[in-house]
């Protein structure tokens, strides 16, 4: 919203009333196809749990000039990813999606993907190597602690983690191979995407506006 002028110092402050920028911007739109892009490699054939998820809402919370669409564009993303691998692997993983007993663990993936965003907050103007490396390594502990809370939360209805059934610290423990994934997937995506950005915006001028 605009503020309001007296007539006395409208001309004084004409240069503050600049018109905002188009909501379908350039730089936007090209973050949302990136992030929607590295959503759907959820499809390719990939090792346990190498994932964007991750830095997918890394980056969105570093370069999203609006705080809502960097909140919503992941989660976009994710779930479309999520439909579109419910209909290419048919029941298995429609059962997974509908089944009330995956209900926790679903619902800690798309938790992950929000508190990661919000992290991803800090990043913003400050994309460095080393940042972007410490807030990689955050996103993917926050995503394994939780994600694992879920499966122990669930062991007695899922069958399949016997460790999870025994206590929390058993859970975590076992899924600790499964971490490495986690967090080779999330660096290689975040390399990707905010290094793949920053090529994009030494080329197209139009990218070259601040997102932040």
């Amino acid at each position: 919203m605009l503020p309001l002028y007296s007539p006395d110092t409208v001309s004084m402050n004409r240069s503050a009333t600049a018109p905002p920028p188009a909501p379908l911007a350039a730089g936007p739109l090209v973050l949302a196809g990136l992030i929607l892009l590295a959503a759907l490699t959820r499809l390719l054939p990939h090792p346990p749990n190498f994932s964007p998820v991750t830095a997918i809402a890394l980056f969105g919370g570093a370069h999203f000039a609006s705080r809502r669409w960097a909140l919503l564009v992941p989660l976009a993303g994710l779930l479309l990813s999520d439909v579109v691998l419910g209909l290419a692997n048919g029941a298995s993983y429609l059962d997974y999606l509908a089944n009330p007993a995956y209900r926790p663990t679903l619902l800690a993936v798309y938790l992950a993907v929000v508190l990661s965003t919000l992290l991803g907050f800090g990043l913003r103007g400050r994309t460095s190597a080393s940042r972007i490396l410490g807030y990689s390594l955050a996103g993917s502990l926050l995503f394994f602690l939780l994600s694992n809370l879920a499966t122990w939360l669930t062991a007695f209805t899922i069958p399949g983690y016997p460790a999870c059934s025994t206590g929390l610290l058993p859970c975590y423990v076992a899924a600790l191979p499964f971490f490495k994934w986690t967090l080779l997937g999330t660096l290689f995506y975040a390399a990707l995407l905010f290094g793949g950005f920053a090529l994009l915006r030494e080329r197209l001028p139009a990218l070259r506006l601040r997102t932040v």
